[in-house]
């Protein structure tokens, strides 16, 4: 890889994508209000408001298929062009999905061209996790990697935290009225989106981002196969997708059940903030714990920010959902365990996802096995230690990929198909053997999670010399 000379400083530069990475965040999640919301504007089935799901994450298989066959026969798009141009395309066509919704909602009326603009949608996306992720990941020495996007799939998940709360808001209260309760009050937020998707696209074109891209000759060919980290990797990334996915879109019919809190499922999904917070707040944690800030003013600034993030997760479901603070307080427990496995991984990330993957591991079993709050805040608790997963299997399965780190990206945002395979796998297992011991389809994804990070990620020489 060509980069700038004499080590700079790229703090500007990380700064700007991980913006990106918060407003593809806040997108995303969107969508799990847009099922339900779109199925009672269409009057659909559960089949078919669960098409939104489907219609966005086949988008990354399909589309990351597709960038692979390309970089096999023509070469590698990325490659040619530079990670920086490949944002600004990414951005480019999730703009136009975005702002698709408005014909959708008023020229048509169909929830067809809804799904469209939602596949669209996950095009760009996958262009955008094709190159943001190893950008983010060369941008600086490799011993940091993990850590800088750690901190940038903080703020992804911080948009993910707070865009169910605003995206409800806006969707459900602030643009509906007698005259226009239908399809038409999403055109205006989306709208909105697909502007502040444009403006992204234009700040980072004049903005001073490195231009890195490869000057190697591009290989027509499936080289990047060769690496035994990456091919452990993909399945390492499927298998961590689709249990956060499977777990968290269980967790209301879960929380509901007589033996676990008997909650209606509007009391249920008062508390799912906690599950999907606590991925952002063990990647801010990350993001500090495997970074090279020294040891004493590294675990303080962890307690601060554990503490800051919790207090505002605390802050929006308090005075947003009425949870009161002995309501919650299990969860504070659960962060302290948390602290001290991050202390035990020594900064190092497949340390760090292997005791990572055995404490899930264990309060998944947890769960299934006990009842009531015990069971609840074990399987809510579990997002702090998925939290790290993605950065460090994603750093450690393209390390050393030199010329073939965006065809390695490819092939890793193509198992983002976990999410799309698990969860209806759980949802049968669901309807044939009960809700609660459905939750051990997610526990092969965990030891295999664990596998990855002793022994999967380890690099084995090639004979071929990828160095850039």
């Amino acid at each position: 890889m060509n980069q700038e000379k004499n080590n700079p400083n790229y703090t500007s530069s990380l700064i700007v994508l991980t913006t990106l990475f918060f407003t593809w965040g806040f997108i995303t999640v969107l969508n799990d209000i847009l099922s339900p919301y779109l199925k009672g504007v269409f009057s659909l089935s559960h089949f078919e408001a669960n098409l939104v799901q489907f219609a966005f994450f086949i988008a990354y298989f399909l589309g990351s298929l597709i960038y692979f066959i390309l970089s096999i026969t023509v070469g590698d798009p990325i490659s040619r062009i530079g990670y920086k141009n490949g944002i600004i395309i990414g951005l480019f066509v999730s703009a136009v999905a975005c702002f698709l919704f408005y014909p959708a909602a008023t020229t048509f009326h169909s929830f067809g061209v809804f799904l469209g603009a939602l596949f669209l949608l996950g095009l760009g996306f996958t262009i955008l996790q094709i190159a943001a992720n190893p950008y983010v990941a060369i941008l600086g020495t490799p011993e940091t990697a993990s850590s800088r996007l750690n901190l940038s799939q903080a703020f992804n998940s911080f948009g993910t935290t707070i865009a169910p709360v605003l995206g409800g808001f806006f969707l459900f209260e602030y643009f509906i009225s007698d005259k226009n309760d239908g399809a038409s009050s999403v055109k205006i937020p989306y709208l909105f989106l697909s502007a502040v998707l444009v403006l992204l696209m234009i700040f980072i074109y004049f903005s001073k981002l490195p231009v890195l891209s490869n000057k190697d000759k591009i290989e027509k060919k499936a080289g990047v196969l060769k690496f035994p980290n990456l091919t452990y990797g993909m399945l390492a990334i499927f298998f961590y997708v689709g249990a956060e996915v499977a777990i968290g879109n269980n967790l209301v019919s879960f929380i509901g059940l007589p033996k676990i809190l008997g909650a209606t499922p509007g009391e249920a999904s008062n508390y799912l903030a906690y599950y999907w917070g606590g991925a952002m707040i063990g990647r801010f944690l990350g993001a500090v714990s495997l970074s090279g800030i020294k040891t004493v003013r590294k675990y303080i600034s962890m307690v601060l920010i554990a503490a800051a993030a919790f207090i505002m997760i605390y802050f929006i479901t308090y005075y947003m959902k009425g949870l009161k603070f002995e309501q919650v307080w299990y969860y504070v427990g659960f962060m302290i365990l948390n602290y001290f496995i991050f202390i035990l991984g020594r900064s190092l990330p497949a340390r760090t996802l292997a005791l990572f993957s055995v404490i899930a591991l264990v309060l998944l079993l947890t769960a299934i096995f006990t009842e009531g709050k015990v069971s609840m805040w074990c399987m809510l608790s579990i997002g702090l230690f998925n939290s790290i997963m993605w950065s460090n299997i994603f750093t450690l399965a393209i390390a050393g990929l030199g010329k073939y780190t965006s065809q390695g990206s490819s092939l890793l945002v193509m198992m983002i198909l976990g999410g799309a395979l698990l969860p209806p796998l759980q949802g049968f297992c669901a309807d044939n053997f009960g809700v609660q011991i459905s939750f051990l389809v997610p526990v092969l994804s965990y030891v295999y999670l664990f596998f990855y990070g002793i022994k999967g990620y380890k690099p084995k020489p090639v004979l071929e010399n990828n160095s850039d």
